[in-house]
């Protein structure tokens, strides 16, 4: 299996032959495209259930968690953090699309664990602007799981929040450890 953590990148490689890495996921879609059939799907996850999850490019969240094209929304953001913006992407989900079940995941060895909310002020001394949002890093992944369930929880703009299940994948061996919202 190829990943793009294997891809070379030295002076010999596809990448620096036909351009950029955007130029190779361009090349990647039209070869797609000409093998595509309109699944003949509309928005609505078939399982009503709605993931939120890390960015982390190393949880493959379809495979991990046995889940075809259709089957659910998937929301992703540095850390799986539950922000202003997951919850208008919830509350469209819910109140829109049909969903009912909202899972959350986190993972072991998260980048937002090695950083804190001092990384704000190097941005402002670097471009002379502050960033409006929160870094939203954390120590305890557990902890901030369960933080992330209880902002689900307690929205004003979700209807179902009896269906809130929190989750830490193990980077290291694919499984997810259910994090208990006490």
């Amino acid at each position: 299996m190829t990943t793009s953590a294997s891809v070379p990148t030295g002076p010999d490689s596809a990448i620096d032959r036909r351009g950029t890495v955007t130029d190779r996921l361009v090349d990647a879609n039209e070869r797609y495209a000409d093998a595509f059939t309109d699944p003949g799907m509309d928005a609505r996850p078939v399982l009503h259930v709605a993931v939120v999850a890390c960015m982390d490019a190393r949880l493959d969240l379809h495979a991990a968690l046995g889940l075809e094209l259709g089957d659910c929304h998937t929301i992703r953001n540095a850390g799986g953090v539950v922000t202003d913006d997951v919850i208008r992407s919830l509350t469209i989900s819910q109140r829109k699309l049909g969903t009912r079940s909202i899972v959350l995941i986190h993972h072991t060895g998260c980048g937002l664990e090695s950083i804190t909310e001092d990384f704000r002020n190097e941005l402002e001394l670097e471009v002379g602007q502050r960033p409006a949002w929160a870094v939203e890093a954390f120590r305890d992944v557990d902890q901030d799981v369960r933080q992330s369930m209880q902002r689900v929880r307690t929205s004003p703009f979700l209807l179902h929040t009896d269906d809130v299940r929190g989750f830490v994948f193990d980077v290291k061996t694919g499984l997810l450890r259910e994090i208990d919202p006490a």
